[in-house]
């Protein structure tokens, strides 16, 4: 029950995050919203504040929440409003301000809360330097040592940790890892690592041993709290582009991915080590909500955005019923996808 809790919890403050920061926006430029809810379902609280006509609900289930903008495609002729109210009547930058605001205040979360855990806790380095080597490992035997920058493991560029974990992730049949190194008198060599690996009783890959990692030093301090935050966020903004890559080509298949019964089993493994882990959690997720509605594919932001950016370049909008049918397929698809992944969440859960 409590992993439940914390897994709400989390997912309705980056969705809140997320809208809210179209919402703030919306207003800004003179959108006329029509409700600003959180959660969903059923309206158990509303609200209204003087000269302000957008509804303020809480909603009965605590997962996520919504901004209800005034004609986000086309104009909605129930509604007596100017035309300058509707977000489909705006100028095209204002636009693309409204719907990249969402992604813009998950990102700032994560940066927040990136600083947050380094500042209390202290970071360690999120470049790909070598901080540890375990004795007579598959790496110290290769010849890599502490010390050393790895540049890249068959080929991708692994200028993080993250990336590293990625890379060691892919599939690879011959089970033999290509590494580049700079070692630390700036020459760069090539090694060949074979992992070593554990297999189950019929005979699954159930683990790989490299020997090798970040290291137990922590870095602290305001400056460095603020580099960490930085660094933490292109590592796992990049490496979510890396993992979409690596996706459609093949090498991560769609076992790779969780759903919110995933979600649920990594919040529970995460709570296992304390409130700094779920922190942590949260800003990583946060930073995955952004990039994914960055994408430009039907129904996410990112889709939108493509939309706005084709009306400036021929200067008129896209026919609304167009780019209703976009969304509305795009959103289908979605949902088959969802499906695919909890089915195998559930299979997961269930075979472990």
């Amino acid at each position: 029950m409590l992993t439940l809790i914390i897994l709400i919890l989390m997912l309705g403050i980056l969705i809140f995050v997320h809208e809210f920061g179209h919402f703030i926006v919306a207003k800004k430029t003179g959108v006329h919203v029509d409700e600003f809810a959180l959660g969903m379902g059923p309206i158990i609280f509303k609200f209204k504040r003087k000269n302000d006509p957008t509804l303020y609900s809480l909603r009965l289930f605590p997962v996520g929440g919504f901004c209800a903008m005034a004609g986000e495609v086309v104009e909605e002729e129930e509604k007596k409003l100017s035309k300058d109210k509707y977000m489909c009547n705006k100028k095209p930058y204002q636009k693309f301000l409204i719907l990249v605001a969402g992604v813009t205040m998950n990102f700032l979360l994560a940066f927040i809360i990136f600083f947050l855990q380094s500042l209390i806790w202290g970071s360690s380095n999120q470049l790909s330097d070598v901080g540890l080597v375990t004795e007579d490992s598959p790496i110290a035997k290769s010849g890599i040592e502490v010390g050393d920058k790895i540049l890249s493991i068959n080929g991708v560029k692994t200028d993080t940790w993250d990336k590293i974990q990625i890379a060691l992730s892919l599939k690879d049949e011959d089970k033999k890892y290509d590494f580049v190194v700079e070692k630390k008198d700036g020459t760069t060599k090539k090694y060949e690592v074979t992992p070593e690996t554990k297999y189950d009783k019929d005979g699954n890959l159930e683990s790989m041993t490299f020997g090798f990692g970040v290291g137990d030093k922590l870095n602290k301090g305001f400056i460095n709290s603020i580099k960490y935050a930085f660094v933490k966020l292109y590592s796992i903004f990049t490496s979510m582009g890396l993992i979409i890559i690596k996706l459609f080509t093949g090498q991560l298949g769609l076992n790779s991915l969780s759903g919110p019964i995933g979600m649920y089993s990594v919040v529970g493994e995460s709570a296992k080590y304390g409130f700094q882990n779920i922190l942590y959690l949260t800003g990583y997720l946060s930073v995955n909500l952004g990039f994914i509605n960055l994408i430009p594919f039907p129904a996410f932001d990112g889709g939108r955005i493509l939309f706005v950016i084709i009306e400036k370049i021929k200067g008129s909008p896209v026919k609304p019923e167009v780019e209703n049918w976009f969304h509305t397929i795009g959103f289908m698809l979605l949902m088959l996808l969802m499906i695919v992944i909890t089915y195998q969440d559930i299979i997961r859960l269930f075979t472990k």
